[in-house]
């Protein structure tokens, strides 16, 4: 009896000790061998000079300092950023507005709205690359008959071609495609914020501004810091949707004058157009520095360090 009891003892021991190990060991084979591997290849090639697969010299920090001189690298960056602003101030605005709208109890047909809006996001990027590079065609594209018919006016303008609205186009296209899938964020944080708050703030005579500035906002404050941040290293990844619209059957990318060329598209052009892997892992690894800088600046200004401290 004292036998079974210890090695159910022992069993017991090492069921509670070494059980999530295993349950972990087919995600760290994975990640080892798909994920980490890579990582470390990657960045013993951003020191390198490579001509293909085989060919490689060393060269130090020679690719970081190209690339800080690079003006085809600080239109990407710059192209990005404004993206990136435009995803932050306009897309989320939106995203938040509608949530607000469609989480009133006395809107009739919500849920119908609310599938609506988030619809877009189950369609494939390819396919909205497509669309919206019909929709922004000359003469019969749907944006130049929109304006046609407010202006009475024949509009034949040329969106992707025109350097100073290839950007705009691009932005268009992400609120189409994003607004309503951030909308369910902000939907699921205001839902979470307890109703007696309000009546709380009802009886303190506060109007719906007020409201929402000190009882919303602080409520979805942890959901929104998150909706942020990812929106922001998603805008810096910029890559699938500009290049569909642009490359659509006429070479264009990356758009006049480098109007549409993206970070990740600049990495894309070098290491597989160019064939130099070094320099497109200096620019990968860049990048990654960029986004961790501004994703903890994020945080950092949330203010979510020192309510957790």
């Amino acid at each position: 009896m004292t036998v079974r009891v210890v090695n159910s003892n022992r069993y017991h021991h090492w069921q509670t000790r070494y059980a999530p190990y295993v349950f972990l060991a087919p995600f760290a084979l994975i990640f080892l061998t798909f994920w980490l591997d890579p990582l470390i290849k990657s960045f013993v090639l951003a020191f390198s000079i490579t001509c293909g697969p085989n060919v490689r010299v060393f060269v130090g920090l020679n690719n970081f300092r190209f690339l800080l001189t690079d003006p085809d690298f600080h239109k990407a960056v710059w192209n990005t950023s404004v993206f990136a602003m435009a995803s932050l101030f306009v897309q989320l605005s939106l995203s938040l507005a509608l949530a607000l709208l469609l989480n009133r109890r006395f809107l009739k047909g919500r849920n119908l709205f609310r599938l609506a809006f988030f619809t877009p996001n189950l369609v494939g990027m390819v396919f909205v690359g497509l669309l919206f590079s019909m929709v922004f065609a000359p003469l019969f594209g749907l944006v130049n008959q929109v304006l046609h018919a407010l202006t009475n006016q024949p509009t034949d303008t040329n969106w992707l071609f025109n350097p100073k609205l290839v950007m705009p186009a691009l932005v268009l296209a992400a609120l189409w495609l994003y607004v309503g899938f951030n909308m369910i964020y902000f939907l699921a944080a205001l839902q979470a914020v307890d109703r007696e708050l309000y009546d709380a703030a009802q009886v303190d005579g506060a109007n719906m501004f007020q409201q929402f500035l000190h009882v919303t906002l602080p409520g979805i404050r942890p959901v929104a810091v998150v909706i942020v941040v990812l929106s922001t290293i998603g805008s810096f990844q910029l890559f699938e949707l500009a290049y569909l619209m642009l490359n659509n059957g006429t070479r264009n990318w990356p758009g006049p004058d480098n109007s549409g060329l993206t970070i990740v598209m600049y990495l894309y052009q070098n290491g597989f157009v160019t064939g130099d892997l070094g320099y497109a892992s200096a620019v990968g690894w860049t990048l990654a520095l960029i986004v961790m800088a501004l994703s903890l600046l994020q945080i950092w200004l949330s203010g979510t360090w020192k309510r957790e401290a």
